[in-house]
């Protein structure tokens, strides 16, 4: 614990704390991208150390969250079919789809494990050379390697009864869309560790100049998220708009190569449709054409399913940094952990969960929690 707790010392917070109240001169509102920094950022009551003038916007920086319906929907058909086994990981099984989730498909009987990596669905296949094997792989940089590695694997063990159900996105194509979309406000992005762990910063200078924002890579510690704020602040006060890395000890320029190589021979660019969003030109991977024969969308003919959203859920407005979770009217009302309308109540990283599960705010009606 140790290194952690380095990173979570009360008196340095409030010493970053104090020093972004005296940089900051006028209302800035930073989006931080990552879910699992919304979490941190909520849980550690990192937004209530902030003066007023710093609003924290929650992107859309949630996997599961952004996952489409019409995946939803297709990964429930797919699921039901007899014989089969479905793996995903387990946050998203109660992520609702249409009409139910894959718990209520494993409840009737279908055969829908939950694994803790890729490799786990193809060690089932290698078990099961008689039943068809899917593996649900969304997610986005960070799960991408593995996700390659295992399709990769496949080939190389000839474990032809295994697929992938495949919705990766990317970071930079939502940055661009954020920054392009009518009435957005985002001063500054706390761009996500993990993801440049992965791929490196060096795509986002570029976004930085194109739009005149700040990007600054940080952790998900509470002295990384107060690092990475004073830090967005200071070159917003300044004028400056520039790719800053403040988690060196994680991130770097290259990011992780051989990583990149698995993934772009494996993977190839694709537009995808973002739940709550809409479409996003090259905002995500497919499987590339010579590995097309794992991809379980085609497989087994589900490509065409299509879905409508909630008419009560407005967590694509939360997605894109328009809405804060407790302004929605469901919030804690119809849509509760319990009783979720969409998949930001559902999520671990979600912003809806975050502000539900901390008690970030007191909604009449709500099942627990208590008013900050």
């Amino acid at each position: 614990m140790k290194h952690l707790s380095e990173y979570r010392d009360a008196e340095t917070a409030r010493r970053l704390a104090a020093e972004i109240r005296r940089t900051v001169t006028r209302a800035w509102a930073i989006m931080e991208v990552c879910g699992g920094q919304t979490h941190s950022i909520i849980r550690n009551g990192i937004d209530q150390l902030l003066p007023p003038e710093v609003e924290l916007i929650h992107g859309p920086g949630c996997p599961v969250c952004v996952t489409p319906l019409e995946v939803i929907d297709r990964a429930l058909a797919i699921a039901a079919r007899p014989g089969l086994i479905f793996c995903s990981f387990g946050d998203m099984l109660r992520v609702p789809g249409s009409r139910e989730n894959l718990l209520a498909v494993k409840g009737r009987g279908g055969d829908v494990r939950v694994v803790y990596s890729p490799l786990d669905a193809l060690k089932i296949a290698r078990e099961h050379p008689d039943r068809e094997v899917v593996f649900l792989a969304i997610g986005f940089e960070t799960t991408a390697p593995a996700n390659a590695m295992a399709v990769k694997l496949a080939r190389e063990r000839g474990l032809a009864n295994f697929s992938m159900l495949v919705s990766q996105v990317l970071v930079p194509p939502a940055i661009e869309a954020i920054m392009r979309s009518p009435g957005n406000r985002v001063n500054a992005f706390l761009a996500a560790g993990h993801v440049c762990s992965v791929m490196g910063t060096w795509q986002y200078p570029t976004l930085a100049e194109r739009f005149g924002v700040p990007i600054v890579v940080t952790g998900f510690e509470p002295l990384d998220l107060l690092a990475g704020i004073l830090a967005a602040v200071t070159q917003l006060e300044s004028g400056r708009h520039e790719l800053e890395n403040a988690y060196p000890r994680v991130v770097t320029e290259r990011g992780n190569e051989p990583a990149q190589t698995v993934i772009a021979e494996v993977f190839a660019p694709a537009d995808r449709v973002w739940r709550g969003i809409g479409p996003i030109p090259g905002s995500g991977w497919r499987l590339a054409e010579s590995y097309r024969e794992f991809d379980a969308e085609l497989r087994f003919g589900v490509g065409d399913l299509r879905a409508v959203e909630s008419s009560l859920c407005r967590s694509g407005e939360v997605l894109r940094g328009s809405l804060k979770p407790d302004e929605c009217p469901a919030f804690g009302r119809e849509c509760t952990p319990r009783t979720p309308l969409g998949a930001t109540m559902v999520s671990g990283e979600g912003a809806c969960a975050a502000y539900y599960n901390y008690g970030k705010a007191h909604t009449p009606g709500r099942e627990g929690g208590e008013s900050r």
